[in-house]
């Protein structure tokens, strides 16, 4: 182990000198992969020397996600406490079902969650629990939410007509949620979004009382702290009173901007978030953790007890329920993601990750303020979102951000709203300066500029 760890400490060093001089890896046409790069598994190991080298061409070929070149997803960066605890945790290996498996871990991921609950302003009946990534604790608030409506679902099955609510603009996993919890993709409600891709709380309140017409249950809204494309925040408390009117389960799914909890500055995008029945965040995003790092917290912790609660004589043989989450989890065998985040959390404190949190808004700032500032861009997007939607010289997005990313220059994707489709352009990396922000401007610029012949056949195909 001691001579693994040494070489993983020497490709490790070799890559960050590589990705200070190159902060987009050559890109590899998929159709090349496996002519480029040697992945076969064959009956015969190989040498040492061998392995080596081919694990550092594959290395040095996956795409990098923590430098200034990375713009792409809402991740990124590479906080280095953060990763210390991620190595810890995967060098430990435990598995955070029960205590007697886990130990103080356990106790790491609970203080997270009752802090998490403490900050929202809930009491101690509150708690979480950890998942792999947004799409879970989306799919955990609809359990919730669906055995809130009916308990004698989890044993007896539904044949009722339920529905939930979201906006245009939320998350792709909420239909595929409804189909794996029964409640069926078509009793999904998409509520349209107004110019900022907020929902439109006044057609939400006339689609639940027309469903209540047509003979459906409504169940459940999910509203959305920062929208993948637009970075938008729904409105809590208009939407908290339809749900008391009409018993519904409402969740915030805060997997990209949630994060704002920890800012003082920013927490009133989403004020009554004290309000909800269950709230999500992911630590991978906002606040920089390694994926995957995500946060289900409820206001009544025994909401989680009733739905993922089942009892396993050969898992829990010792030690309180409270200290085996195994029971207040969709999973089983479970990684430990909370250390992570610790770590992260004890190193900087609370006000830390409200810098951490501050500086991303900074850094969209000052994105707004350079494309405002030139008349060769076309701004999309508003303020108080760390999602920066434009356009560049009328090239339309895709070319522009396929080019960039063929040619390894950077890495930025690009989204649609309404009818309009721009590159967006996301300032999530906490580790970025202004200088950052404003080379990416630079690059793109030069870059389009190097290669206007291909950009003008592009444009006239179109």
């Amino acid at each position: 182990m001691r001579k693994t760890l040494e070489k993983f400490n020497q490709l490790i060093n070799n890559l960050l000198k590589d990705e200070a001089q190159r902060p987009v890896a050559d890109h590899i046409p998929s159709e090349e992969l496996y002519q480029t790069l040697d992945l076969s598994l064959n009956k015969d190991g190989i040498s040492d020397e061998e392995f080596e080298k081919i694990l550092k061409d594959i290395v040095f070929k996956t795409p990098r996600t923590a430098t200034t070149g990375f713009f792409n997803q809402l991740f990124g960066g590479r906080n280095e406490k953060a990763v210390l605890g991620d190595l810890l945790a995967v060098t430990l290996n435990n598995s955070m079902y029960t205590y007697k498996a886990a130990g103080p871990q356990i106790g790491v991921e609970k203080v997270i969650l009752r802090e998490v609950c403490n900050i929202i302003g809930w009491d101690s009946n509150s708690d979480g629990a950890f998942a792999p990534g947004g799409s879970m604790t989306n799919y955990m608030s609809m359990v919730m939410a669906r055995d809130a409506f009916d308990a004698e679902i989890r044993h007896k099955g539904s044949n009722q007509k339920m529905t939930v609510y979201t906006s245009a603009e939320s998350h792709y996993s909420i239909p595929k949620n409804a189909a794996f919890s029964g409640i069926g993709r078509d009793n999904v409600r998409y509520i349209s979004t107004d110019e900022f891709g907020k929902i439109k709380i006044g057609e939400l309140k006339t689609q639940v009382e027309e469903d209540v017409a047509n003979g459906f249950t409504p169940i459940m809204v999910n509203l959305t702290a920062g929208t993948t494309v637009l970075g938008a925040f729904d409105s809590i408390p208009e939407v908290r009173e339809i749900c008391d009117a009409n018993n519904m389960w409402l969740h915030v799914d805060g997997a990209y901007c949630g994060a704002v909890l920890f800012s003082q500055k920013y927490k009133h995008l989403i004020d009554g978030i004290e309000k909800v029945d269950s709230f999500s965040f992911n630590a991978h995003k906002m606040i920089g953790t390694p994926l995957s790092c995500s946060i289900i917290v409820a206001k009544d912790k025994m909401s989680l007890q009733h739905s993922f609660s089942n009892d396993a004589s050969y898992l829990y043989q010792t030690d309180h329920d409270e200290f085996n989450p195994g029971k207040t989890s969709l999973q089983c065998g479970r990684r430990n993601d909370a250390l992570k985040f610790w770590t992260l959390w004890k190193s900087v404190g609370t006000e830390g990750l409200e810098r951490i949190v501050d500086h991303q808004f900074y850094l969209a700032d000052v994105a707004r303020d350079y494309i405002r500032s030139k008349e060769d861009y076309m701004l999309y997007s508003y303020d108080d979102s760390i999602s920066i939607c434009f356009n560049y010289k009328g090239i339309p997005a895709r070319t522009i951000c396929t080019a960039l990313y063929e040619h390894s220059k950077l890495m930025v994707g690009y989204g649609s709203f309404r009818d309009d489709e721009f590159i967006r352009l996301v300032t999530i990396n906490a580790q970025n300066t202004k200088e950052d922000i404003l080379n990416f401007f630079k690059t793109m610029e030069t870059f389009v500029e190097e290669h206007n012949t291909l950009f003008d056949t592009k444009v006239q195909s179109i």
